[in-house]
């Protein structure tokens, strides 16, 4: 090393920069179980929270904590041109909100807890520095002055020699300029990126076990990539190699569109002198859109957004579980025989997340394991989570239904609910319930005229007024379904009704139709609906009142 750049290097570092036995002093290795892991989430706050990242988070999170490990939230905020504000603690709060436990890093609240950091990439400067520094001064990497332009003329060449495009070898502009050239730069007031030199050649294949896509070649890195950016502020490749040594992270999950760069990454751990983690690369999301798979866009697809299921009311719980879904497929048989435990209890597989090929987003699959997952709630619990939807969201119809009578939207709740041996399954999102009960509230009842005529016409010649009126006289609010069953079989037997479809098919001569009209017809007038939970239920909720009203309106 020529002793006028060794004088360079340390001119251009702060004075008071920590030695690299210092900072590694500050993180010692952790002390936890062999077969523990250290993972992290790293997102970037440059806006909303994709689906993905919570996919890779949940992985990340399970992985660690079912191995009594260490989960990880560090904020990878060296890109301040694309950084929104605001959006780190949106990230702390989203896990918060699903539940996934941060052992380490960025809290809901602002704070950060753990002894491994600063959990800010913005706040570590000096730490990248320090081992910026360090490669500079054993020759592993070098001060580059070129301008946007040159490099720009440097892309067009490569492009018209028909190389790959880069900054490597005859490309690399700066990598063998004189003492004579760097100093002239710098006194233009010309500011340096730091630049690896890389020992790699394109041409020799590295190989890898990935835990997720197994053993794979890829090329050797031989790019001199940035490491320190003339703001002082690192790369995603040099912090995250710096970061994840000093925090101790055993296994780095992350998106597969890093796959390509994992030689480099490997070559900056040996090149830091540092022991890599081992990797998994998943397979992104993907969605079904004209017929032919995708990567599940930002741009595209609202539900990319994890807003928009929060807008609409999924239970967090039920994204969480689909998710699980979506990375093991054995995880609907284990829920399926283990519907009592909750998911944790549920250990992931490397083997069974997808390779290459990533999951298909299916909305209807998420509507049914919402459903499940609302049906094993109580009343109570159903009511306090709409209610809390409810005032985020802003949905004061449904706030002023709620809070009017709690007691009596509890009671429509508990309709096929309370003691049920199989829980109603009507709902997948709490945005559905305010449709579900509004005839519970309606003064007067909308009904579909060709429904109602259609029903009417299977009474085949029996005025609807009689059987409503001979119902209504012996019907109490205290019978119990068998009860009210059995009272409206006999009702039906008077006016020539068979008392089930079986009968009716049987001996269809011997009667005028089947209960089943009946009972659609008291449905239909009643809730305004061809479809409802058990209409015995209903009525005792409706009371006697209401049902009077409601069927005095049509006859």
């Amino acid at each position: 090393m020529i002793n006028g750049l060794t004088t360079i290097i340390n001119q251009i570092f702060p004075t008071d920069l920590e030695d690299e036995s210092i900072i590694l002093n500050r993180y010692p290795k952790r002390e936890i179980p062999e077969t523990a892991m250290v993972t992290r989430i790293a997102p970037s706050p440059t806006g909303f929270v994709h689906l993905g990242s919570l996919y890779a988070a949940l992985i990340s999170e399970r992985f660690a904590h079912q191995t009594n490990g260490i989960f990880i939230l560090r904020i990878e905020d060296t890109d301040k041109k694309r950084e929104v504000i605001g959006t780190a603690n949106l990230f702390a709060s989203t896990l918060e909100q699903y539940r996934l436990k941060i052992d380490e890093g960025l809290l809901a609240n602002g704070q950060e807890k753990g002894n491994y950091g600063p959990y800010r990439q913005s706040e570590r400067a000096e730490i990248y520095q320090s081992l910026a520094k360090k490669l500079l001064l054993k020759d592993q990497a070098y001060l580059c002055f070129a301008s946007p332009e040159e490099l720009e003329t440097m892309r067009t060449k490569q492009e018209a020699l028909g190389e790959r495009s880069g900054y490597y070898n005859q490309f690399a502009l700066w990598r063998n300029r004189s003492l004579d050239d760097i100093n002239e730069a710098l006194n233009k007031g010309l500011k340096p990126v730091i630049r690896l030199k890389s020992t790699g050649n394109f041409n020799n294949r590295i190989k890898i076990n990935d835990l997720i896509l197994g053993n794979r070649e890829l090329p050797c890195n031989d790019q001199d990539i940035i490491l320190i950016k003339a703001d002082g502020l690192p790369t995603y490749h040099f912090a995250h190699a710096v970061d994840d040594h000093l925090m101790g992270t055993t296994h780095v999950i992350r998106g597969n569109e890093w796959f390509p760069s994992l030689p480099l990454h490997l070559e900056l751990f040996q090149a830091l002198g540092f022991k890599a983690p081992q990797y998994a690369h998943l397979a992104p999301i993907q969605k079904l859109a004209d017929g032919k798979k995708r990567k599940l866009s930002k741009r595209h697809d609202p539900e990319s957004n994890l807003e928009y299921f929060n807008v609409i009311g999924y239970p967090k719980e039920a994204l969480i579980e689909y998710l699980l879904n979506l990375a093991n497929s054995n995880f609907e048989d284990w829920r399926r025989t283990e519907a009592n435990l909750g998911y944790q209890e549920f250990k992931l597989s490397w083997k069974k997340l997808a390779k290459s090929n990533g999951p298909l987003f299916d909305i209807k699959k998420l509507d049914n394991i919402s459903k499940e997952i609302i049906s094993r709630l109580d009343a109570q619990a159903i009511y306090q989570e709409v209610l809390s939807w409810a005032k985020s969201y802003k949905q004061d119809t449904l706030i002023k239904i709620l809070e009017s009578d709690p007691d009596y939207v509890l009671s429509i709740l508990n309709i096929e609910r309370a003691g049920a041996i199989k829980p109603r399954k009507d709902l997948s999102k709490w945005s559905e319930l305010e449709h579900e009960i509004n005839y519970f509230y309606a003064p007067v009842i909308a009904i579909n005229q060709e429904l109602l005529s259609n029903t009417l016409k299977q009474l085949n010649g029996v005025k609807p007024k009689d059987i409503i009126q001979d119902f209504l006289a012996t019907y109490s609010l205290e019978d119990n379904q068998e009860i009210w069953f059995e009272k409206l079989k006999k009702v039906g037997l008077r006016y020539g009704f068979a008392p089930s479809l079986k009968e009716y098919k049987q001996a269809e001569s011997k009667y005028k139709g089947q209960i089943g009209t009946i009972a659609q017809l008291l449905r239909l007038l009643l809730t305004g609906r061809q479809q409802s939970p058990n209409l015995a239920e209903i009525m005792r909720v409706l009371g006697e009142k209401r049902i009077k009203e409601r069927l005095k309106v049509h006859f």
